[in-house]
């Protein structure tokens, strides 16, 4: 006869090599928290509707809240045998209060109560990717005020384009940022739906009050179908690729970092703290946060993929397939949160070589724009000023000089319409002066960037502080 519980149907033992295979215990434990709270919540609708008796739900309540305690001291050993975190707490409850812990699974299913489990899960932990965001965006606003005037060459194709603010750059990541915060609050909304109540799959014949439950655990709104209820698994794919995509942006701000560290560019140099050296040559200073966010990149857009593979060919309802949700997500989780936190780190660390940078911007063509735009301005046609400008560059790179290096009778032999303000119209801070459009690199919109940022940071504290209390109210 089968000792597990629900192995009244079966005349003998699961193979372990089986067991070992299907059990889940050494990844979902971590649910614990989630999985007991939602016990206690099922078991106060279950004596509310009468299904079970007052002493019973008191005995549930007391018996789950040492298991609590128990695991969160360390004191609970976890069995394979029993699969998954909610068969372990329930056989701990059973064996400490007898049939009252039997009567806890009345009107559920494992498949309801997993997904009750994760939905929660996903939702305290997508808070807790906001905080991450909030604090590297926090980073990069202070990181963008203490450098707010330097610059350094912006590129196109990672050949030098135009000059730009060091801040500028900056500010673009936290625009990026800003939008995985807002694709996580989707991700939120999506998790805030409550299964339990679907059971097995087509609900239950038991009496039973969702909506009571659904109030417990601060769940916005209710599955309206129990099929969908238990095989939903949207919500981890849109965790997943939100995760993905802000990854994707750490991925290229580290590509940025990692080439901007090199002896190369030396346009920043990143904290002692944050790089390693070589086990054989003594003069290395290596970026390994930065190569090691780029490389766990491809590990959080390879859990999206299967994720999206498992679901792809899924019947309805539940299959044990959905059971490989969630090594993908939990290790998603850490890596983004992880990823994050050192990234911030990261940021504040970093030392900016402003020289370097001022420098480069002085001995390159990047002001070529900033010539045909100064003709344009001068009346003539932004193509022949484009053209004009060409031939400046071609002359220059035959003489070996820039376009500052340039006599005014040089610009004259190319166009009448130069001035001697040429000069200072194509400096690299007038450049950047310059660009004063909304949204550009000069010094005033860069200002403005910054000044937003930091409303933006309030709303979104505001925003997943409220989420977090929300949180902090299930028991």
């Amino acid at each position: 006869m089968s000792e597990k519980l629900w192995g009244g149907r079966f005349s003998k033992s699961t193979d372990q090599m089986i067991n070992e295979f299907q059990a889940s215990i050494s990844f979902d434990k971590r649910m614990y928290h989630e999985d007991i709270a939602g016990s206690i919540a099922h078991a106060n609708m279950l004596a509310k509707c009468g299904i079970i008796s007052a002493e019973d739900r008191d005995a549930i309540v007391k018996g789950l809240k040492e298991i609590l305690q128990q695991i969160e001291a360390g004191e609970f050993d976890f069995s394979v045998d029993l699969e998954d975190i909610h068969m372990n707490i329930e056989k701990r409850l059973t064996d400490a209060i007898g049939d009252a812990g039997r009567r806890l699974h009345t009107a559920r299913s494992r498949n309801d109560q997993v997904a009750l489990d994760t939905h929660m899960y996903v939702r305290r932990e997508t808070v807790a990717v906001q905080k991450e965001i909030e604090n590297l965006q926090r980073a990069l606003v202070e990181a963008a005020e203490k450098y707010s005037d330097v610059i350094m060459p912006g590129y196109t194709h990672l050949q030098r384009a135009q000059p730009i603010l060091f801040s500028h750059q900056l500010m673009a990541y936290f625009s990026m940022l800003s939008r995985d915060f807002a694709r996580f609050k989707g991700v939120y909304d999506r998790a805030d739906i409550m299964p339990l109540g679907a059971g097995a799959l087509a609900g239950t014949t038991f009496p039973i009050d969702r909506e009571y439950v659904a109030q417990q655990l601060n769940f916005q709104s209710i599955y309206n179908n129990s099929l969908d209820a238990v095989s939903d698994r949207d919500y981890i794919m849109e965790f997943l690729s939100a995760a993905s995509i802000l990854m994707v942006h750490l991925s290229r701000l580290s590509e940025e970092t990692i080439l901007w560290c090199t002896r190369e560019f030396s346009f920043i140099e990143l904290d002692d703290a944050h790089c390693t050296g070589s086990s054989m040559m003594p003069q290395k200073k290596n970026p390994d946060v930065s190569e090691l966010v780029r490389g766990k990149t491809g590990r959080v857009v390879g859990h999206l993929m299967a994720m999206l593979a498992t679901v792809k060919g899924l019947p309805l309802a539940y299959n044990k397939d959905l059971q490989e949700d969630k090594e993908g997500i939990f290790d998603a989780i850490d890596t983004v949160k992880f990823s994050l936190a050192v990234y911030a780190q990261l940021i504040r660390g970093m030392k900016v070589h402003r020289d370097v940078m001022e420098k480069a911007v002085t001995e390159d063509f990047s002001n070529a724009t900033d010539l045909a735009d100064y003709l344009v301005k001068k009346g003539l046609p932004f193509r022949k000023a484009h053209a004009v400008s060409g031939h400046a560059v071609h002359y220059c790179i035959e003489h070996h000089k820039w376009l500052e290096d340039m006599t005014m009778a040089e610009f004259k032999e190319l166009s009448p319409l130069f001035e001697d303000d040429v000069k200072e119209a194509i400096l690299p801070t007038t450049c950047v002066k310059n660009r004063n459009s909304f949204g550009g690199t000069s010094y005033h919109q860069v200002d403005l960037q910054i000044e937003a940022a930091k409303k933006l940071l309030q709303a979104e504290e505001a925003c997943s502080d409220a989420t977090a209390r929300k949180q902090a109210n299930v028991e």
